[in-house]
């Protein structure tokens, strides 16, 4: 018999998720991290934004899941304690041609099933956040902020509360196919040898690279890495809006948008910044170039011509696994399964960025249903996962 039931590599957001599920399901878990502590990158270094579901192409992973993670997600903050709050996002033209591009949103998100969305009139838009410039707008009431720290801390307490367990600086060495499903080697300080059933690559940043170290596992099956490193300036002083507030989205991103933390602070960002084709994700660079200010003010001012000048401090910056290099349109999610790659017990998941974190619950379920197709494993996907 295998040591575990199922191996998780990643103990970000989606990772920790999965492993939740399975664990739920009735699953022995192990959870591989290759650094200190889990969350250290893409889950520590976003907007913490709670995503309705406006922009995604309609029947695409990003829309189902993040639409359907988003309604499970609410709930299981509330149920666990964890700081959030639905303070809604104004999406703004900042002039008349952009009025076309928001009304194509709401267009969207109506064929997504976004509930509460509601174009705005200049008037109406200026009612609710009098600081924007506004010709128009779309009101997003389902949007919100959460602390994505406590949601992962809450996820990893409900794994180990089911009896899984969670190996930090333990990066996965290899993984070998076998009739029973997989040895692992891990790496780091402490190097081990065991068995598990099931393995799912949830490694953001490192999933490519961690894909290639699973023998049996075609390169066809490993798509390109793009990175997109994205940099957030703090503002000084009180916030002087009500909620989010984003520009018209622009290529590889949703534009400089302005977001509210759970303690009121206000933060910009992020930018884009594409990095050189065949730029390794390690180690990854997180600094924010003060200098970088300039373009952000100018950026900010399109929606709030009030931002005093030398208001901008550097915050921090995180960094984005795409699918599509620049200049092409956004790729959707990935999820392979051994219909895709032949490899049987194995899910890779690729390019899981933003509404990544928005989607995590809803991919936990999808994993959790693939990996269950054909094995015994008993799975419900009309709820929330319950041991069998």
């Amino acid at each position: 018999m295998p040591d575990f039931d199922a191996t998780i590599v990643g103990a970000g957001a989606v990772g920790l998720a999965c492993a939740a599920a399975l664990a739920d399901a009735g699953q022995s878990v192990l959870i591989l991290e290759a650094e200190a502590l889990p969350g250290s990158h893409t889950s520590a270094r976003n907007s913490e934004v709670i995503h309705a579901g406006l922009y995604y192409p309609t029947g695409s992973l990003k829309h189902r899941l993040s639409v359907r993670g988003r309604r499970l997600l609410y709930p299981f903050l509330a149920a666990h304690g964890v700081a959030h709050r639905k303070c809604g996002k104004l999406v703004t033209a900042t002039s008349p041609a952009e009025l076309p591009a928001i009304e194509a949103i709401a267009a969207r998100a109506a064929a997504n099933g976004v509930e509460n969305i509601r174009l705005l009139t200049a008037a109406e838009a200026r009612a609710r956040e009098p600081e924007v410039q506004s010709h128009g707008a779309l009101l997003s009431a389902e949007t919100g902020i959460l602390d994505s720290h406590g949601y992962m801390a809450a996820l990893l307490a409900r794994i180990e509360a089911q009896g899984g367990l969670l190996a930090c600086r333990s990066p996965l060495a290899s993984a070998e196919p076998t009739p029973d499903g997989f040895n692992l080697t891990t790496g780091g300080d402490d190097p081990a040898h065991l068995t598990t059933a099931r393995l799912v690559n949830s490694a953001g940043l490192f999933a490519q690279a961690t894909a290639g170290r699973i023998m049996g596992l075609s390169p066809e099956h490993v798509p390109a890495l793009h990175l997109a490193r994205g940099c957030y300036f703090g503002l000084t002083g009180k916030s002087p809006f009500q909620g989010l507030v984003y520009p018209a989205p622009v290529e590889g991103g949703l534009g400089i948008h302005a977001t509210i933390d759970l303690a009121g602070r206000t933060r910009f960002g992020p930018d884009v910044e594409w990095l050189p084709p065949g730029a390794a994700a390690s180690p990854p660079d997180y600094s924010v170039d003060p200098a970088r200010a300039a373009a952000f003010a100018t950026a900010i001012r399109r929606y709030w011509p009030g931002l005093p000048e030398g208001a901008l401090y550097p915050d921090y910056a995180g960094i984005r696994p795409k699918l599509a290099p620049r200049g092409s349109p956004d790729a959707d999610f990935r999820i392979d399964g051994p219909e895709v790659h032949g490899v049987e017990g194995l899910v890779n998941l690729f390019g899981i960025e933003s509404p990544g974190l928005t989607a995590s619950l809803a991919i936990a379920e999808e994993v959790a249903a693939r990996l269950a197709e054909g094995s015994g494993m008993t799975w419900r996907k009309d709820g929330p996962p319950q041991r069998p």
